[in-house]
């Protein structure tokens, strides 16, 4: 499909990979109402869309995201418009539970600055790729407000409780170094590799077992929130899932022939 060339949200579907790219490059991507209903309605698609196998979000410009749109959000508190609570509810909690819980993998590829939802929406992902002139800020606490997007959830998961309330109570933006460091981000690049990197990446994770990758991360997911026993248990129903599927059987036979499997994504 060709890639749409206006818009808020630009989307392209490429060889089994929608890449949906923020697109307010004048404003680092700052999320405002468009954005925000542009940016589910393309994940729901992908989400929906059997023929995506891997799904890459980025930004246009020099930022990433920088979250919620203050200049919106200031004015809609003067004209005594909607809580911010009300975005989240809508907008930011639909958003990063598609990112989280589609039944196919998500690469956030970074290519600036993330903060605020921005950061929260990257961390919700299960690869992150950072250029390494960008970095990650939590930066919540500083405009004097609690945390949002998943963040909570996700970073005490990828750098323990302490270190996720240091980040989130004493903001700050985070290097490309550190970020790697800390286990924020999967991989730190150049500029000049950055593009080629995410497209490799997407690549090798839409040629593999969509099916059994979509089944992994709900079982981390779940995993998070229960017990042995229980998280056993539901490896168990999605082992059973996976097992009978296509791909795993065209896996078997590729190993008993010595050969390559060539997955389809069932």
């Amino acid at each position: 499909m060709s890639p749409t060339t206006d818009g808020v949200v630009l989307v392209e579907h490429l060889d089994g990979v929608a890449t949906l790219t923020l697109n307010r490059p004048g404003a680092m991507n700052a999320l405002d109402l468009a954005l925000k209903e542009a940016l589910l309605v393309a994940l729901r698609q992908a989400a929906d869309d059997r023929a995506v196998r891997c799904v890459v979000l980025t930004g246009s410009g020099r930022a990433f995201c920088v979250g919620q749109d203050l200049k919106e959000h200031v004015a809609g508190l003067r004209s005594g418009g909607p809580a911010l609570g009300n975005t989240v509810l809508e907008h930011y909690n639909p958003i990063v539970t598609l990112i989280a819980t589609m039944n196919k993998p998500v690469i956030a590829a970074l290519n600036g600055v993330a903060a605020g939802a921005g950061a929260s929406f990257a961390l919700a992902a299960d690869l992150r790729v950072l250029v390494d002139t960008a970095g990650i800020n939590l930066a919540f606490a500083g405009i004097a407000l609690s945390c949002d997007s998943g963040a909570s959830w996700t970073l005490p998961r990828l750098v323990g409780p302490s270190r996720a309330k240091e980040l989130l109570l004493m903001p700050r933006t985070i290097g490309a170094q550190e970020c790697l460091d800390l286990g924020l981000v999967s991989r730190v690049v150049a500029a000049d590799d950055f593009a080629s990197t995410v497209r490799e990446l997407a690549a090798r994770l839409a040629a593999g077992p969509t099916l059994a990758y979509g089944s992994i991360r709900r079982a981390v997911a779940y995993s998070a929130g229960h017990t042995l026993e229980d998280s056993l248990a539901r490896e168990a129903e999605l082992m059973s899932v996976t097992g009978g599927s296509a791909d795993h059987r065209e896996a078997v036979d590729a190993f008993l022939a010595k050969e390559k499997p060539t997955f389809t994504g069932g």
